[in-house]
């Protein structure tokens, strides 16, 4: 989760200290719990902790490749990844992004218990095993979908997929996101949102549940946002979408490498027009080895013909901070602190 980028690249390590520092006392548990994985807390999988942890982590890889000076021509995210990309795009500011992904949070736990799985087949294919209680979450390729639901039913649809021959995976989390079982967490969460500003995106954004381009209606909407976590991911057709515009290259901005799979997979990035590059590791490693990663992706932006600024990739080795900004900024402040330099 780019531990080894934090307080060795200013940019990141700001943009982290900053989403954690609106949530106070936990913000700083939060941020003890991912550097030190060891004797957590909480664990990570807990959606108390992966949901605001995984903000943090994409929305400041977001910022860092932001402060190279690239400028994308689109932002496309993956579930709580579109909240994020709804940030960077400017439709909800910093501070009420994270008041969204708290109230999600908030009333995530309040559900019963669920889960959901990651099964290597078609959409068709897997909707014989479908009922009321566990439906399909995301589509992500032509032959990889997600199902989620409450954890007895989704564990008998599990059983009988994996009777029948399919690969299953259980994907380490907690609630059933995308799926009718979180219905009273969405309109509780629509209750909050009305009370956020929402603004049309500054930048191209394509939704992963629509599949298309973010319209003005749906960025001012606090339906839309609050239907996300009941809401089928359509990631897929988003994605051909976008690759049918121009071609590009994809820049996955959060953890491993899940994404940028999916992206390959695509039979414009299979024939070469359009490009997918991930910015972390695909599994966790040295902290060396995440500079590394993030080194490489920015060497292909460079030789895509992006002008980089070499005095920012720099800091990814030569700076540091030993003082958190959490630590030192008030709670509900947001401070980019001026980078110190070592030889």
């Amino acid at each position: 989760m780019a531990a080894g980028l934090y307080r060795r690249e200013p940019v990141f390590t700001a943009a982290v200290d900053a989403v954690l520092a609106h949530l106070g006392e936990d913000g700083r548990r939060i941020r003890d719990d991912w550097l030190n994985p060891g004797a957590p807390r909480i664990p990570v999988d807990d959606v108390r902790r992966a949901q605001p942890l995984l903000f943090a982590v994409d929305y400041a890889l977001g910022r860092l490749v932001l402060s190279w000076g690239v400028r994308p021509v689109a932002l496309l995210g993956h579930s709580a990844g579109e909240l994020v990309a709804a940030t960077l795009a400017g439709v909800v500011s910093l501070p009420d992004a994270i008041a969204m992904v708290m109230s999600r949070v908030r009333e995530a736990v309040k559900m019963p218990a669920g889960g959901m799985l990651a099964v290597a087949a078609s959409e068709d294919q897997v909707r014989p095993y479908l009922d009321a209680d566990v439906v399909v979450a995301a589509v992500n390729t032509a032959q990889q979908v997600m199902l989620a639901g409450a954890a007895a039913p989704l564990a008998a649809v599990e059983s009988r997929l994996r009777a029948d021959g399919f690969t299953v995976v259980t994907v380490p989390a907690t609630s059933p996101f995308h799926s009718p079982a979180m219905a009273p967490a969405s309109d509780a969460v629509e209750a909050d949102y009305r009370r956020i500003p929402l603004r049309d995106a500054r930048l191209p954004l394509y939704s992963g549940y629509t599949g298309a381009l973010l319209r003005p209606e749906e960025a001012l909407s606090p339906r839309f946002w609050a239907r996300q976590i009941t809401d089928t991911v359509h990631f897929r057709t988003a994605l051909e979408e976008l690759l049918a515009i121009e071609d590009v290259l994809l820049v996955e901005a959060g953890p491993r490498q899940t994404l940028t799979a999916f992206a390959r997979r695509h039979r414009a990035v299979r024939l070469g027009a359009s490009a997918a590059v991930p910015l972390l590791p695909a599994r966790r490693g040295t902290a060396e080895a995440d500079r590394q990663s993030v080194l490489t992706a920015a060497a292909r932006l460079w030789t895509e013909g992006h002008d980089l600024d070499v005095e920012a990739l720099s800091r990814l080795w030569t700076w540091s901070d030993e003082t958190p900004v959490a630590a030192t900024v008030p709670s509900g402040a947001h401070r980019e602190p001026a980078p110190a330099l070592r030889s």
